[in-house]
């Protein structure tokens, strides 16, 4: 039997270069690895009531409302529902998350300014740990995100009672897998948002119901990679040190 004249069979291990996945890659730098090893540090340290660790961060929700009435379940059938919908715009949720305490706060909101951030940071002051002596709030570096938001929305006076409260420790650019409240999020989207929601009252309320139910379980995120296991597994991340 003669062979046929065409290519060998490609191998199921070959390249497909048509295939792509977004992905958040690491700037390998000294800076990267300096605000790495300062927030392990943070998570590291022993639990402490009156200098709470809290991390923050902030996600948008697109509202939705359906076009025609869903059809109910029924033995056999699942819910269906149309492909339109309605746009009634986005919502912001502000996140907070103690991971250690089993806490979390989301709150919902029309925008995300640097007057939002501020407002967020009085509530955290003052109605979440008037008690505190000092705040660690572990974020990311966007704009908003810094003490002089504060002076754009508060009087001087003000702004630096709140910030005398505060110690913003930022993750390292590209390494938002270092923001605990990043889990909480995941959580949250899985559990309430990952559905058409379609105002800023439901979404208000449902909310609100997922917060209460897991702050009632005191549903606590358990974090044990240290700066010894980042210098062991990424090893990568780090720049070489000349001899």
């Amino acid at each position: 039997m003669l062979a046929r004249d065409r290519p060998p069979r490609a191998e199921k291990k070959r390249i497909k270069p048509w295939l792509k996945k977004q992905w958040c890659i690491p700037t390998m730098s000294a800076e990267y690895v300096a605000c790495m090893e300062d927030v392990l540090d943070l998570y590291a340290e022993p639990y402490d009531a009156l200098r709470p660790v809290v991390n923050f961060d902030e996600k948008s929700k697109q509202l939705v409302a359906e076009k025609r009435a869903i059809i109910a379940a029924k033995p056999g059938r699942v819910e269906r529902f149309d492909y339109e919908y309605r746009r009634h715009g986005v919502a912001n949720l502000f996140a907070f998350c103690e991971a250690r305490a089993g806490w979390r706060h989301i709150a919902v909101t029309e925008r995300h300014t640097k007057q939002d951030f501020a407002a967020q940071m009085k509530w955290l002051v003052d109605e979440q740990y008037p008690q505190a002596e000092r705040i660690r709030v572990v974020m990311d570096n966007l704009k908003p995100h810094k003490p002089a938001s504060l002076y754009e929305r508060f009087a001087p006076d003000e702004a630096r009672r709140i910030l005398r409260k505060l110690e913003f420790q930022y993750t390292p650019k590209h390494g938002s897998w270092l923001n605990l409240v990043e889990i909480e999020l995941s959580v949250l989207e899985r559990q309430c948002l990952n559905r058409r929601i379609p105002d800023a009252a439901t979404l208000q309320r449902e909310v609100a119901a997922y917060e209460a139910r897991r702050n009632k379980a005191r549903a606590a995120i358990t974090w044990s990679f240290n700066v010894d296991d980042a210098r062991r597994k990424l090893k990568r991340l780090y720049p070489s040190t000349p001899l």
